[in-house]
């Protein structure tokens, strides 16, 4: 009699696991360490050579993944630590006892006779680096050892036991069984004279008669021609209990091909196994189980993947790292969804522009389209962060392209798009000779504020921003507008139309008023856009501004448009400028207007509603725009005096001419060149 030894398992994990296990911990682990059920596999497939080996991919999250042919289930958990602190300082003796009770346990209620993948369950502790994309973890295949060895007459293989003739007939009762059962890879064998039958495990008091020898068989993931592999460890535990101190014979089913010809012969047959009779035991037995790590010591494995990543998933996965990190203790109920598929369009490639640009791929955004049809001039690139000195040589690049290839550049998932064009303004008359181009221009300008969520003023000068606002209105479209001057700035937004207004309670309270209410940029006029540009010393061309004043229009132009998109409201959620005011924003307050004064490092949030003869967002403006398209925008551009006549400004101005009015939105505040 000999002491029967195993060969242990082994962990083999795909990367693809690691891929999802990384999405699983941004998304639902986060930042819980309790043991989470995953399901890994074995197989009793693999060639001469390989160890028994418990493998992992992708689909270890699944309840009802399918399996491969002779693929079977091993049940288990995996415990992340949040900290590798936490990770070393784990009790791993107390883990895997922890482990060994739900075993014994099963083997105690009988569970582990109808389920035998019980007795293959393990345990993965880890702790996931996703910054740096580096993986500790340890696995304990948890196996309950009786207290003396158990001892065998002999290990032999099939095939020198049995011909080839009665392989094959064992080969097509098992075949036949195995289809008939919810198959876990445990069964019973009954030999008579080469006759086989085949029954559960859960059969074991039926199959048998007085004086058999049962034969017990599982599907063995190991390839050694003298040693079992490690579930049969816990199996024999649970056959001391079930046969009480008698020896059993068993089969170590191994189905592997070769050269496409299929092969059991290589099986292992272990006869005489001496089991202890445990019948009675009511402690929990000893465990091993912990997997030795490469260098074939106790201790955890550790896995880097940046260097075998796609380097354009790692940026994406990096990018979102940082805001579902925000979620985990922060803001559980932002919607990152909504803001990275929000489709941005900014009009202006300036410095607000590319601040803008640069902001919203922090929020994740991956859809930003840019409008500019200027160049890069050499005093851009300091100030306009999406630019360098290489892209105003030779003339300079188109800006809006530039921009749309230095964000692919610097986040390869973005999907940025740059076009040059005009955008025809009030004041600014159109030549016969321009008409076509101009006329190109506006159709194009409607279909790119069509297609998109969010569009962004950030234009040189006042007049640019009528035709985008407009068309905002008209179409329903969340509009944020960014306006700066020396030491000042202004970000706002526009109403958005299209909802229920209840009239009674926007007037009762008049610091709540609603989005479908909310002014826009010309409502506070009583002139008309005009041209602002001619007459203009150089640094009245330009906007002169304090440096830092961009970074902050640009990023509180951002954050005012993803409060928008988590308000239920979205665009039409109203401005409370009440101190008690519930915003109904998990990110906060969600103002009409602020504006800011650099000199005095302060900022005021008024409410305007709009004013019901504005040149820009008035209904009888927005109407005419929808009925009568590019021949009323041609009166626009050319008349002069058609917007104050049309909105009753004339009118209003004759009757208010001798009253001193102040000026409320400088001309000055615009974005750069």
């Amino acid at each position: 009699m000999s002491i029967l030894q195993f060969m242990p398992f082994s962990s083999s994990l795909d990367s693809s696991f690691w891929h999802t296990f990384s999405q699983k911990k941004l998304d639902t682990i986060q930042l819980n360490e309790s043991k989470i059920p995953i399901s890994a596999t074995f197989t009793n497939s693999d060639p001469i050579g390989f160890n028994p080996r418990i493998s992992l991919d992708y689909s270890v999250f699944e309840e009802d993944a399918s399996l491969p042919q002779n693929y079977f289930k091993a049940p288990g958990h995996i415990m992340n630590t949040n900290t590798v602190e936490k990770f070393n300082q784990l009790d791993k003796k107390s883990l895997l006892e922890q482990e060994s009770v739900e075993k014994w346990e099963a083997i105690k209620s009988n569970k582990a006779i109808d389920n035998p993948s019980l007795l293959i369950s393990f345990l993965m502790i880890a702790f996931a680096d996703l910054k740096k994309h580096n993986f500790t973890f340890w696995f304990g295949f948890t196996a309950l050892m009786p207290d003396e060895p158990i001892t065998v007459r002999s290990c032999i293989m099939l095939e020198k036991l049995w011909d080839g003739k009665v392989i094959q007939k064992f080969t097509h009762v098992y075949d036949g069984f195995r289809p008939q059962h919810n198959f876990s890879g445990v069964f019973l064998l009954k030999n008579n004279s080469g006759e086989f039958n085949l029954a559960k495990l859960s059969d074991h008091s039926t199959f048998y008669s007085e004086g058999d020898m049962p034969i017990l068989c599982y599907c063995d993931p190991c390839t050694s021609e003298e040693h079992p592999g490690w579930p049969l460890r816990n199996l024999l535990i649970l056959a001391a209990r079930i046969w009480k101190g008698k020896s059993i014979d068993v089969l170590c089913l191994r189905d592997r091909s070769y050269e496409g010809v299929r092969h059991i012969g290589h099986s292992l047959y272990i006869e005489e196994v001496v089991l202890p009779d445990l019948s009675q035991r009511d402690e929990v037995p000893k465990c091993t189980g912990w997997e030795r790590n490469d260098k074939q010591k106790l201790g955890p494995k550790s896995v880097n993947l940046s260097s075998t990543m796609n380097p354009e998933r790692l940026s994406e996965q990096s990018v979102d790292l940082n805001l579902k990190l925000m979620r985990w203790r922060l803001v559980p109920e932002l919607n990152l969804n909504i803001v990275r598929d929000a489709r941005c369009l900014l009009l202006g490639a300036g410095t607000l522009g590319c601040n803008v640009a640069r902001c919203l791929l922090g929020w994740g955004v991956r859809h930003i389209t840019l409008v500019d049809n200027g160049k890069v001039a050499f005093s851009n690139p300091v100030r306009q962060s999406l630019f360098t000195f290489e892209d105003s040589l030779n003339g300079g690049k188109c800006k809006s392209e530039a921009a749309a290839d230095a964000l692919k550049r610097i986040f390869p998932g973005v999907s940025s798009r740059g076009f040059n064009i005009s955008i025809p303004m009030p004041g600014h008359p159109v030549s016969e000779g321009e008409l076509r181009a101009i006329k190109s221009d506006v159709a194009q300008l409607e279909d790119l504020v069509q297609q998109h969520d969010i569009i962004f003023l950030l234009l040189d000068t006042r007049e640019a921003r009528w035709l985008p606002t407009v068309l905002c209105y008209a179409l329903n479209k969340i509009c944020i507008n960014a306006a700066m001057g020396f030491d000042t700035y202004l970000v706002m937004r526009h109403g958005v139309r299209g909802g229920v207004v209840d009239e009674v309670e926007a007037i009762r309270e008049k610091r709540v008023i609603p989005g479908e209410k909310l002014g826009c940029y010309f409502c506070n006029d009583i002139v008309a856009p005009t041209n602002s540009t001619r007459d203009r010393t150089l640094d009245q061309q330009c906007t002169v501004s304090r440096p830092g004043m961009a970074y902050i229009t640009s990023s509180l132009a951002v954050e005012l448009a993803v409060s928008l998109l988590q308000h239920p409201l979205m665009g039409r959620a109203p401005a409370d400028g009440r101190e008690e005011a519930d915003s109904q924003c998990i990110l906060g307050a969600i103002p009409h207007q602020i504006r800011g004064f650099l000199s005095r490092f302060q900022t005021v949030q008024p409410i305007g509603e709009l004013f019901a003869s504005c040149t820009g967002c008035s209904s009888i403006v927005i109407e005419k725009y929808k009925n009568e398209g590019f021949d009323f925008l041609m009166q626009v551009f050319n008349e002069t005096s058609f917007l104050e006549d049309l909105t009753g400004l004339t009118e209003l101005f004759a009757a208010t001419k001798d009253i001193e009015l102040p000026d409320i939105i400088s001309d000055e505040e615009c974005s750069d060149d």
